[in-house]
């Protein structure tokens, strides 16, 4: 008997623009949810530990937060981190699963053809996964269409490999595994950099080395890998 629906979480990093050195990668993240499974318990855990450490109604970002930019840029390094570690845990222990997509802007020559590539990348992989797919009636993406470009792919993707595809556009603060899914983007990005040899000072700092970093979060939370 088939299960019934299956949310996926859109997230992305990266954008649209010619490769530079501030912006090497393309990531398209997707966090995969069977609706028959609760969350709430969880994801109200979560929520009153972000409170506790001074943050109210909010969605952790968690790549301005290692880099200390936005509205993380007068927090502590042990605030952060303490942040960070509220996440990293439900994450681990939230029956969820994840795929990501990286693509090298290097290998693009313009906005189209990294647009074909990210299209090509995530349709074939999400091919390789279709028994997991298959299991479900309905399937409904969120995103927030906050790149046009990527909301397209998704549409053309999503619409060609599947017949119970739906959309739906909503506002990342109003839904938890965004915040997830904002994770697991920022990780394969460091993952990137740290095969390359090039975390930034910042990254380093925040995660005290590559090799802490491997152990403690990338290891772990690849389990979730679909």
């Amino acid at each position: 008997m088939k299960k019934e629906t299956l949310s996926i979480f859109v997230d992305e990093s990266g954008d649209f623009g010619a490769f530079a050195k501030h912006s090497p990668y393309y990531i398209v993240t997707l966090v995969l949810h069977d609706q028959s499974v609760p969350l709430r318990e969880e994801i109200d855990k979560l929520e009153r530990r972000i409170q506790e450490k001074g943050f109210v109604h909010h969605a952790i970002h968690t790549g301005p937060l290692i880099r200390r930019e936005a509205i993380y840029e007068n927090e502590t390094r042990e605030k952060r981190r303490s942040l960070f570690n509220t996440l990293v845990p439900f994450t681990r222990k939230i029956d969820i699963r994840y795929i990501s997509v990286l693509i090298e802007k290097k290998e693009c020559r313009d906005e189209i053809t990294l647009a074909a590539k990210i299209s090509r990348k995530l349709s074939a992989t999400l091919q390789t996964k279709m028994a997991f797919f298959n299991e479900f009636d309905r399937i409904f993406v969120y995103y927030d269409n906050g790149q046009i470009e990527l909301t397209k792919i998704l549409v053309s993707v999503f619409n060609a490999l599947f017949s119970n595809v739906e959309f739906r556009k909503v506002r990342p603060i109003d839904y938890t595994l965004f915040q997830v899914a904002d994770l697991f983007c920022t990780l394969e990005l460091l993952a990137k950099k740290m095969e390359q040899k090039n975390f930034s000072q910042s990254e380093e700092e925040f995660f005290c080395s590559t090799r802490e970093f491997k152990k403690d979060y990338l290891k772990p939370l690849r389990k979730k890998q679909l």
